[in-house]
């Protein structure tokens, strides 16, 4: 399994096809908080990377707010990478 940690100057994520099946945790931010820290935000579910984006993408515009996706290696997703990677054209499909 790929890690790949977080960057200090945050440089755009270019995933694997292997990366897409790496570990990942989905989690929801309280209202509020804007720390790229995890603290305060709370697991929702857990899977592959790909099926994390692919949750997400699948529900209501409204209920995506706050969500954070954790990938192996600490590295965090907020909602804008998130709906920029399942664009992706090697983004894997159901």
């Amino acid at each position: 399994m790929s890690e790949h940690p977080s960057t200090i100057q945050s440089e755009p994520y270019d995933p694997s096809e292997k990366e897409w099946e790496d570990h990942a945790t989905l989690h929801r931010r309280e209202d509020g908080v804007e720390s790229n820290m995890l603290r305060g935000l709370n697991i929702i579910r857990d899977g592959t990377f790909a099926e994390m984006i692919a949750f997400v993408m699948s529900l209501p515009e409204k209920d995506r707010a706050g969500l954070v996706i954790q990938k192996s290696g600490d590295r965090t997703f907020h909602l804008g990478e998130i709906e920029a990677l399942s664009r992706r054209e090697d983004f894997p499909k159901a």
